[in-house]
């Protein structure tokens, strides 16, 4: 054990980072022993399972309708920047006795209408969901759904 020590850090020999071992390198495959690429390995049977014939569903070809290309048009669609109403306008407060400009933020079934949806920025969010469960409680604004 004490030789071992003193081989590492001999003083007089010029500083050397010590080496990793190298990992054993591996012979690539014969092509013949591979499947081939784009294809499923051959053990496990396509189509035959549970199931329709994969995500594709009916199994009939290429989609129609797109284009010729291998590019799916992602690249073309994009999104407008939702802004909020009340910012716009620079709104300082939302009024609970105005049930017609608060409807516009509920739903059929008398649900609050998400921000992320909207466009609403958090504070006036807040103050949205305030203003109609005021409205709520004195009768101007449904708490559900008509039926």
């Amino acid at each position: 054990m004490v030789d071992e020590t003193k081989n590492e850090s001999k003083p007089d020999q010029p500083h050397e980072q010590p080496r990793a071992p190298e990992p054993a390198r591996t012979e690539p495959k014969p092509a013949e022993s591979r499947p081939p690429a784009g294809r499923p390995p051959e053990g496990r049977p396509r189509g035959d399972g549970r199931g329709g014939e994969g995500r594709g569903g009916d199994g009939r070809g290429p989609r129609e309708g797109g284009r010729e290309g291998g590019k799916r048009g992602r690249r073309g669609f994009f999104r407008k920047k939702k802004v909020c109403r009340f910012c716009v306008d620079k709104v300082d407060y939302i009024d609970y006795k105005k049930p017609e400009q608060l409807m516009t933020f509920i739903q059929e079934r008398g649900k609050i209408v998400p921000r992320r949806i909207t466009g609403t920025c958090s504070r006036h969010q807040r103050w949205l969901a305030e203003a109609i469960k005021r409205a709520r409680n004195i009768a101007l604004m449904p708490f559900g759904g008509a039926r």
